[in-house]
């Protein structure tokens, strides 16, 4: 007797039309983050209505729109079109400061290109590690010159046009500046001339000489 009363209560609520019942989806899709199941739509909608059928219509309302009514497994959920998902790629730069075994080598380059490793050796009183040369290479400020004419043609060292374009200059006699370089992100404060390092703060070289560095870059 219960189950013909339920029957007959549910038969007394008149269901939305279908077109009605379609926006009722579109809003609960819309608001909901996660994809949800007919079970689940139809568990919110009026007595009477048929997600399933109201669904079918939806979807294709939706068909060949920027977003789209995407069926999840069993569920569903509104999403951007397959083919547009590289409108919602974001490009970032990622800001690296170089060491300051970096900067001072790339520094020596640009004041004394074309120069070889071991005339910057010399300038900075210590060897340059193959990681600080690789890592201006893959930033593209340096690149490879001609060979001199000395024993063993060693190789040579000169920056790049995209060295000078990042810092604005025309040409590497416009050198950049310590003040330029640390608006650039760059280069971090470091201590005077003279003064000892804190310990534990490393350029990730070899030991440093300070000899001769403290001018490379000064204003």
């Amino acid at each position: 007797m219960s189950e013909e009363f339920e029957e007959k209560e549910e038969s007394l609520f008149e269901a939305p039309p279908i077109a009605e019942q379609e926006r009722m989806l579109e809003a609960v899709l819309f608001a909901t983050s996660e994809p949800i199941t007919l079970k689940e739509l139809e568990g919110r909608m009026p007595h009477g209505c048929d997600a399933a059928e109201a669904m079918v219509h939806l979807r294709k309302r939706y068909d060949g729109r920027g977003v789209q009514v995407a069926k999840i497994g069993d569920a569903y959920a509104i999403r951007t079109a397959s083919d547009l998902g590289f409108l919602m790629q974001k490009e970032t730069v990622e800001v690296r400061k170089l060491s300051r075994a970096a900067i001072e080598t790339l520094a020596i380059i640009a004041y004394h290109q074309p120069v070889t490793r071991a005339e910057i050796e010399e300038i900075r009183g210590v060897s340059v590690s193959r990681g600080t040369v690789d890592q201006l290479l893959e930033l593209e400020w340096i690149r490879f010159g001609r060979r001199k004419m000395t024993p063993g043609r060693p190789v040579t060292f000169v920056v790049t046009q995209g060295f000078l374009d990042h810092f604005g200059l025309e040409n590497a006699r416009d050198l950049p500046g310590l003040k330029e370089l640390r608006s650039a992100g760059l280069l971090e404060n470091r201590p005077p001339p003279g003064t000892l390092p804190i310990m534990g703060e490393s350029d990730g070289d070899e030991e440093e000489s300070t000899e001769g560095q403290s001018e490379l870059f000064e204003d």
